[in-house]
């Protein structure tokens, strides 16, 4: 098959190389999730992680390590 029938998939992105705010992560999410919009639906420091989490739409949560990086709880 030629090559100018295939798509092209957009170039892959993990969620640890997405910026560090909850837009970035709202438009990532978004995006992974076929385009149905995605939003955070609570916010909350949680004492034993000594971290913030952001619970999403999705049903998951994510906080950030120490390098800023996001990641599922």
């Amino acid at each position: 098959m030629s090559s100018a029938f295939v798509k092209q998939d957009e170039e892959q992105q993990w969620l640890h190389e997405v910026k560090g705010t909850v837009g970035a992560l709202q438009t990532y999410l978004t995006r992974e999730n076929g385009g149905l919009r995605v939003f955070e639906r609570n916010f909350y420091f949680d004492a034993g992680l000594k971290k913030e989490v952001h619970e999403m739409s999705n049903g998951l949560k994510y906080a950030k390590d120490g390098e800023g990086k996001w990641y599922v709880i």
